[in-house]
């Protein structure tokens, strides 16, 4: 019996296509050199798609693919596939949640302590020889004591907040609602959070909703002792108003692991002195990688069973 057809936006690590190449007969997007005819020829057959955060599924796709059922996105964030298309066609759409909580809360922490120990640039500073030259590094902040505000308590977000618990850090969060049973103090009012608190962590998922959403008032509010770290989406701030502020002394500094137009970094930003800068690497490990592509290809075969969808959000 022929192996339903699964059209393959992205490419994966080769135990994930492996596992794909199992159960279905992949039809490579990112190999093809006419993808339009690659999409009309898969039309009558097509229920499946699996893509990636940044690579989603556009209205169009949806729309060239008449009998697709489901969309399987490699990431927690899916904001890059069209969803309002997806409701529309009647296709489910599902994630990789829960599976990068613990690596991307490393990641934020690790941020944060390379920020406040300036931790790159005490590195440079032994190799470079300035040490026996110069003498001591000099003196840094540290975490012990401060305050960090979440925007986004989310499941990424509460494991941020128990790792820096453990830095004896006090969190207060942001959202569009209070939650019950958490506790930490809820802040309706972001500008008001960010003036409250020394670290701002963006965490919440990126959307139409929430572009901007860091704007030049709350950068300011934060101030010039606060710094910023994102691990979201590069979207969720302004990001000229922020590096403006940074080269000005307006904002204290910025660890960022997400950028507007990855992966584009702009030179302004390179040359601060005040930033910490990742290729959005917050859940880029080995084993959170391969569990990632373990629930994408579980979603798939789930719903090519008639089973319940293990992650679905749409």
């Amino acid at each position: 019996m022929a192996k339903p057809d699964l059209l393959q936006v992205c490419p994966y690590a080769e135990p994930v296509t492996a596992a794909l190449e199992k159960e279905f007969t992949l039809h490579r997007y990112f190999e093809a050199k006419d993808k339009p005819a690659l999409l009309e020829s898969l039309a009558p057959t097509t229920r499946f798609v699996a893509t990636g955060g940044h690579h989603g599924a556009s209205r169009e796709m949806i729309a060239a693919l008449p009998k697709l059922e489901l969309i399987a996105s490699f990431g927690v964030g899916y904001d890059a596939v069209d969803v309002e298309a997806a409701k529309e066609h009647g296709v489910a759409v599902t994630n990789t949640p829960d599976v990068l909580n613990d690596c991307v809360a490393e990641v934020t922490l690790g941020l944060m302590l390379a920020l406040a120990h300036r931790l790159p640039q005490a590195d440079r500073y032994v190799r470079q020889g300035r040490w026996e030259a110069e003498g001591p590094f000099a003196l840094t902040d540290e975490l012990t004591g401060s305050r960090v505000g979440i925007l986004g308590l989310g499941r990424i977000g509460k494991a941020i907040a128990r790792l820096a618990q453990a830095f004896h850090m006090e969190v207060v969060y942001h959202g569009r609602t209070r939650q019950e049973h958490v506790p930490f103090p809820h802040y309706p009012d972001l500008a008001e959070m960010a003036a409250a608190v020394d670290w701002l962590v963006v965490i919440a998922p990126g959307s139409a909703e929430t572009k901007g959403l860091v704007d030049r008032a709350v950068l300011t509010a934060l101030g010039p002792k606060g710094k910023l770290v994102n691990v979201a989406r590069g979207s969720l701030v302004d990001e000229p108003a922020m590096i403006e502020l940074l080269e000005t002394g307006g904002l204290g500094g910025a660890a960022l692991d997400v950028f507007a137009e990855e992966p584009k970094v702009p030179e302004r930003l390179r040359a601060l002195e005040n930033v910490v800068l990742l290729p959005h690497q917050g859940s880029a490990t080995h084993k959170t990688r391969a569990a990632m592509g373990r629930l994408v290809v579980r979603n798939l075969v789930a719903h090519l069973r008639g089973e319940p969808l293990i992650s679905r959000v749409v």
